[in-house]
């Protein structure tokens, strides 16, 4: 069999797979409420499979390694293990509060979660509109897919972006979070085989020697603090940012709602222990920057890194070609399990706490939920039309926003039982966001990371000091 033959072959064959899947999640999709988070029929191994694929995507599977090719191992430090600690933490915290509150009041989506626990329709607007934010990293994913098609088929990267688009967004039009986790669950098995194979056949690059063979790079790049990069320099851009910012963006729509897909709280531990044990396998991605910068490549656009040291490392052989087509589509599947996640939420979002407050109660949520995807569709394609240089700095202003506003009303929603005053949680959030994108766009703090910390950091603080004022004026 040729190449061209086998990739043919395996394209068609995971393409009708997945119509396949989200034809089942359709027949499974009768009202906004499938569509959005089940009918709680899902084991607790499927749904944390889909969650770790929802995490991972095409951040840590082909941005991400882009970072740690240039800064080294700081950025390896700051994404791997920060990054994996604060996932652990924030779940190990959040999980079992966030769902009772959501199972109390049958809540869809993160507003509506929110409206429920503070009683305030204009709060809850206030985070819907908020949430918007998350278009950024749909931006990130549709350009980071395309990049990927024109490694596989050699297409025009507008053409690629289009085609990414259509197929992404027709088969969750169909499905919904059906077609989301039974298809994340195919790809996340792809990402797990294709993530283990890559670390071992580029393990070679280190020569034995895995200090020694940084070191010989340079200095700046073996160091756990890089004096020479602008992103990962001390402890706090390199260890604290990345654990607190890496916590608060579990608080996105398309991460924490799946814990509404359990069942009950006894499915909890399964599903942390599978989320954490797949999402750490998943972080070894990163190790591909080293393997690029290790055999010599000198790659220009630091977002197709991956793409490049794949086509290094597997072009030139028949078998080579043919892991290389497989990768590649499993490399797509990354992206697109983080895309289907975010897309069933912002229409669930938009349709739940945006149109049926503001317009009316009466709409037909189903039929509205599949018309603001080809909203987000048109908005995202747009966006990624002429991308931005550095595309992971890009989505992280605006997600990194998202979580500094986010983490404080959810943490003290869940962890403090008693009533939580409004103002507390609203000048928390307002906080957060403003004092990130004031740092980032304003006063030099080139680390979006670095910047969303010290927002969160400030929001917790105005939080605390308003919870100790609410509670001396009943004193």
């Amino acid at each position: 069999m040729t190449p061209e033959i086998f990739k043919y072959s395996v394209v068609i064959a995971y393409v009708v797979a997945i119509y396949a899947l989200s034809w089942v999640g359709m027949k499974r999709t009768q009202s906004v409420a499938s569509f959005s988070i089940g009918n709680k029929d899902m084991h607790p191994v499927l749904i944390g499979i889909t969650l770790a694929a929802s995490i991972s995507s095409t951040a840590t599977f082909v941005i991400n390694p882009g970072f740690v090719y240039v800064h080294g191992l700081s950025a390896f430090l700051h994404y791997g293990v920060a990054g994996s600690l604060g996932i652990l933490s924030a779940f190990v915290v959040l999980t079992r509060g966030f769902l009772r509150v959501g199972e109390a009041h049958q809540a869809l989506t993160i507003p509506q979660w929110i409206y429920y626990r503070y009683n305030h329709r204009g709060f809850s607007l206030f985070f819907a509109f908020l949430n918007l934010l998350s278009i950024t990293f749909v931006v990130l994913i549709l350009v980071g897919c395309s990049y990927l098609v024109t490694g596989l088929f050699g297409l025009d990267q507008k053409v690629a972006l289009i085609g990414v688009l259509v197929f992404v967004f027709s088969y969750v039009l169909m499905g919904g979070t059906y077609a989301h986790a039974y298809t994340n669950t195919v790809q996340g098995v792809m990402m797990i085989l294709v993530t283990v194979f890559l670390v071992v056949t580029g393990w070679q690059h280190f020569g034995g020697d895995v200090g020694g063979a940084l070191t010989r790079i340079s200095t700046d790049y073996a160091a756990a603090f890089n004096p020479s990069s602008d992103l990962y320099f001390d402890v706090f851009s390199v260890f604290v940012s990345g654990f607190v910012v890496t916590f608060a963006l579990m608080m996105q729509p398309h991460i924490l709602t799946k814990v509404l897909y359990l069942r009950s709280e006894k499915d909890i531990k399964v599903f942390v222990g599978t989320t954490v044990g797949v999402g750490a396998i998943f972080m070894l991605m990163l190790l591909i920057g080293f393997y690029a910068r290790l055999a010599g490549l000198d790659i220009e656009t630091q977002d197709t890194v991956v793409r490049e040291y794949l086509l290094f490392q597997f072009s030139g052989s028949l078998w080579g070609e043919l892991v290389l087509t497989f990768i590649f589509i499993t490399l797509l599947a990354a992206g697109m399990s983080t895309l289907d996640g975010i897309l069933v939420s912002l229409s669930a979002m938009v349709v739940t706490d945006i149109a049926k407050p503001l317009v009316s109660d009466r709409i037909d949520a189903l039929a509205l939920s599949r018309w603001v995807l080809v909203g987000v569709g048109i908005v995202g394609l747009a966006l990624a039309w002429n991308p931005p240089p550095i595309i992971g700095l890009f989505a992280q202003k605006g997600v990194y926003g998202l979580a500094a506003a986010s983490v404080v009303p959810v943490v003290f929603g869940v962890l403090v039982r008693r009533h939580v005053p409004l103002g507390v949680v609203f000048a928390s959030a307002i906080t957060g966001i403003v004092l990130h994108l004031v740092l980032n766009l304003f006063l030099g703090v080139s680390n979006p990371a670095v910047s969303a910390a010290w927002g969160i950091i400030a929001s917790f603080g105005v939080g605390a000091m308003g919870l100790l004022f609410a509670g001396a004026d009943k004193h």
